[in-house]
């Protein structure tokens, strides 16, 4: 198993992580992943060979239905092809677990949450409303033979049934067939500590990455990537697969998911969402124009009873109140190190085709931040 990148000494931003530095930090998160690694070899398309799968995020332990959490959202760019985000918009709230999958695979993805949610919940369709599934996707169809749609119900189930506090990163679950700024990525979190006026609040984010151009990678406001890549260059033994991977293209997408326990309403968790994109350019990312980044935000703060009085008292932390800024500025740090902590722990995957992408060098990182 490849090392998170504070285990090398080296760290970004200025606020403390959470204990676990991930987004389990927030009380009451679990992760669960289900992996699909099937077959090799040559693509036989809708047989395989098959590299993707399913993460799912539980908001909290109890019933997400009975008991909803403020939300909100963020379409950076909008190439893509997500379930749920338009009532999550409306409504400012929260309902079920979260479901990250690969693109050919929202709908079965959804159909398996809707089912989840139909087993704890009797009312839902007969004395109350339906259910509005949440399922967030990237194009794993380079390494993934994603037209076999190899995702099956079982394994939303998997990802759902098996969520805990510590969860593995990487080239797992719905990361397992996803590649940012030409290196292996995946699944990647990162958690911070704010103290405002007295209370201590968590903020973490959770991430698929999948985007970005080796050239535009950057660490800490250095480009490191056009000096990984020369590196690659120079590599007398590199495959035309990972040739292929320099080439100066920003296909893909990534996937933002952010939570805190800090008091905030739906208005002030679009603005959070919104800031998440900063901690992408951070990274070196552009929005290319295929690339779908969303970002999805949720407090764990205050809980909405679905049966109960028409009217609610809501905590949060004033519009007009400056201290929003230290969350403001713990999203942007901990997204920007979820996307290096995918990198980092990122496995080399073998896929279709034999395709493969470098992992990320760790080694020549380090030397390259450390050149003047």
């Amino acid at each position: 198993m490849r090392k998170r990148m504070r285990e090398y000494g080296i760290s970004l931003g200025h606020l403390p992580t959470g204990p676990l530095n991930a987004i389990t930090d927030v009380k009451g998160i679990k992760v669960g992943h289900s992996t699909v690694i099937l077959g090799g070899g040559k693509l036989i398309p809708g047989k395989g060979p098959a590299r993707t799968g399913v993460t799912a995020i539980l908001p909290h332990e109890g019933n997400i239905f009975k008991e909803k959490l403020l939300a909100s959202c963020f379409i950076g760019n909008g190439f893509g092809k997500s379930a749920g985000l338009m009532q999550i918009r409306e409504l400012g709230t929260l309902e079920t677990p979260i479901v990250l999958t690969n693109t050919l695979s929202v709908g079965i993805a959804s159909d398996a949450l809707i089912d989840y949610m139909l087993s704890l919940n009797e009312d839902i369709g007969v004395t109350t409303g339906t259910v509005n599934p949440v399922v967030l996707e990237c194009n794993d169809g380079y390494l993934n033979d994603i037209r076999g749609r190899h995702i099956k119900k079982e394994n939303v189930f998997e990802a759902l049934n098996s969520a805990k506090k510590e969860f593995e990163t990487g080239s797992v679950g719905a990361g397992t067939g996803m590649i940012c700024h030409g290196f292996k990525g995946g699944i990647g979190t990162s958690s911070r500590m704010v103290e405002i006026n007295g209370h201590t609040y968590t903020v973490g984010a959770l991430l698929l990455t999948n985007y970005g151009r080796m050239d535009d990678l950057t660490f800490n406001c250095k480009n490191v990537g056009r000096l990984l890549k020369q590196k690659l260059k120079e590599e007398k033994n590199i495959t035309k697969d990972i040739k292929e991977t320099l080439k100066d293209k920003d296909d893909g997408s990534c996937i933002i998911i952010i939570a805190t326990d800090a008091p905030l309403d739906a208005l002030l968790l679009e603005r959070v969402a919104k800031r998440s994109i900063l901690g992408l350019a951070r990274t070196g990312s552009f929005m290319g124009n295929g690339s779908g980044d969303i970002a999805v935000a949720f407090s764990t703060a205050n809980r909405i009873c679905h049966y109960g009085e028409n009217v609610v008292s809501i905590k949060t932390i004033s519009q007009h109140s400056s201290v929003i800024d230290f969350i403001f500025q713990a999203v942007v740090e901990a997204v920007e190190e979820a996307v290096w902590d995918s990198l980092f722990t990122a496995e080399k995957i073998i896929g279709r085709d034999d395709h493969e992408v470098p992992v990320l060098p760790v080694e020549q990182l380090l030397e390259a931040i450390t050149q003047t």
